[in-house]
């Protein structure tokens, strides 16, 4: 190998939450990691999509910002000094003579390591758009696929259009400073964690936020990219205007694999396949951690993630440390190497 390859233990694909919480993993069993990331900051989606929405099922914290959550898990994993590569994109990964990968980016940086983490969440993703006509025209001026401070809604009049999660949850936060929420969904069952579902009909009944239910869009007015309403519709084509400043629409995203689909891995609608325990792929020394990876039963939680991330790391130990016993003990006793 040319002195330009980098040669480390593990190479993590993707800085989302999981993939941070894998360096840490890693680490604790003496193992160094590089980590790659097409945006060029960490965080995946929790930074680039809704770095202010609270997350509620975290273990400890009844709810923490996305933001703060990346904060801490960077700040656990900075004591095993991980390189990061951010802003480009692995491309190849090609198996050694030493049967080790090497993985090379899309900015010409080349990483020899014993084994890869794939813990990419959705790929390269984007928001699903609704399909209305002159769209373009109000997208990053008053129509929107994210929050990224929720003080820009503050004041204003918001439509968020949506049955799941992300819907939910904005709307009870910005019902804490908009001067009006209305959320659009064709249906009055919202898929959300019930708990959400319950603050969400309490908000309604107390007049807080509008219930625009059952509707779906339709349309939308104003002019020069600036929304004064939004259309909506029932399935039996009754159209009414709800007034709008600003509309948020959350219907998901679109999943694209990108040159992650062409590595040779057993794949599932769009997901990798991994098999437990271990989180291994079809090829081995590569594994595939949090959303991306599938398995019977697979729960689609960050903490889920996370023990996915530890089972990933222990499954490495032995490749990267052949012959060493591990003697597994808790964190409490074992302490934080570094630290």
């Amino acid at each position: 190998m040319s002195q330009s390859v980098h040669r480390t233990d593990v190479v993590i694909v993707g800085a989302g939450p999981v993939g941070l919480f894998a360096v840490f993993e890693c680490g604790m069993l003496k193992m160094r990691c590089h980590v790659v990331d097409a945006l060029d900051m960490v965080g995946g989606q929790c930074t680039a999509l809704y770095p202010e929405k609270p997350i509620y099922d975290i273990p400890a914290h009844p709810a923490i910002e996305a933001a703060a959550l990346i904060d801490r898990l960077a700040e656990q994993a900075a004591p095993f000094a991980p390189t990061y590569h951010l802003g480009q994109q692995v491309e190849t990964l090609t198996r050694t003579d030493e049967g080790r990968w090497l993985v090379e980016t899309n900015k010409g940086v080349r990483i020899d390591a014993q084994a890869v983490i794939i813990a990419a969440g959705c790929g390269a993703f984007g928001p699903n758009r609704p399909p209305l006509d002159g769209l373009e025209s109000f997208e990053g001026t008053s129509v929107f696929y994210m929050v990224r401070r929720r003080q820009d809604f503050a004041g204003k009049r918001v439509v968020i259009a949506g049955g799941g999660d992300s819907a939910v949850d904005w709307a009870l936060s910005l019902a804490e400073v908009a001067d009006k929420v209305s959320l659009v969904h064709r249906r009055a069952k919202f898929r959300a964690a019930p708990e959400s579902v319950a603050r969400l009909d309490a908000l309604a009944r107390e007049g807080k936020i509008e219930m625009v239910v059952p509707y779906q869009l339709a349309g939308l007015e104003g002019s020069d990219g600036q929304l004064t309403a939004v259309r909506v519709a029932t399935l039996d084509g009754v159209e009414k205007a709800v007034p709008a400043d600003a509309m948020l629409a959350f219907f998901g995203l679109s999943m694209n694999l990108g040159p992650i689909a062409d590595w040779g891995l057993n794949l599932e609608r769009s997901h990798i396949a991994v098999s437990l325990p271990g989180c291994a792929t079809s090829a081995p020394g590569i594994f595939a951690i949090g959303d991306i990876a599938t398995y019977p039963g697979k729960l689609k939680l960050i903490l889920c993630g996370f023990s996915e991330a530890a089972q990933a790391a222990h499954a490495i130990h032995p490749m990267v440390h052949p012959g060493e016993a591990l003697h597994f003990e808790y964190s409490t006793s074992k302490g934080v190497p570094g630290a």
